[in-house]
């Protein structure tokens, strides 16, 4: 009895070691297509920061730019800043949408225009 514990014990073991890296691997697997996270802030044109890529000055506070191509994903690493975009050219439109100062994602609707804010 004491070995079909240990052999019952040694399944299960490997069943929660499997699902791991079989989640750890879809994990990767859709992380891949955003590019490596770097300082600054990044806009892209395609979901999960594909497409053409705008830098964002993150010294220019509060001055708004429009985009020539709107944008549908962003990312962003810096401590103090934030970026506010807008569906709308010259930072206009019924909603803005912010993003932290730390992220990385689709934006909830396409972009055409933004400004950068200190973060809150």
């Amino acid at each position: 009895m004491v070995t079909s514990r240990a052999g019952l014990r040694t399944a299960a073991v490997a069943a929660t070691m499997t699902a791991t890296l079989i989640g750890l691997g879809a994990g990767a697997a859709n992380a891949a297509g955003w590019p490596p996270l770097q300082e600054g802030a990044y806009l892209y044109s395609g979901t999960t920061g594909t497409g053409s890529v705008t830098e964002v000055d993150l010294g220019d506070l509060g001055t708004c730019h429009t985009l020539s191509q709107a944008a549908k994903s962003i990312q962003i690493a810096d401590g103090s800043r934030s970026v506010e975009l807008y569906p709308a050219a010259d930072c206009s439109g019924a909603t803005s949408w912010r993003s932290g100062t730390l992220t990385q994602t689709d934006l909830p609707w396409s972009m055409l225009s933004y400004r950068v804010v200190q973060a809150t």
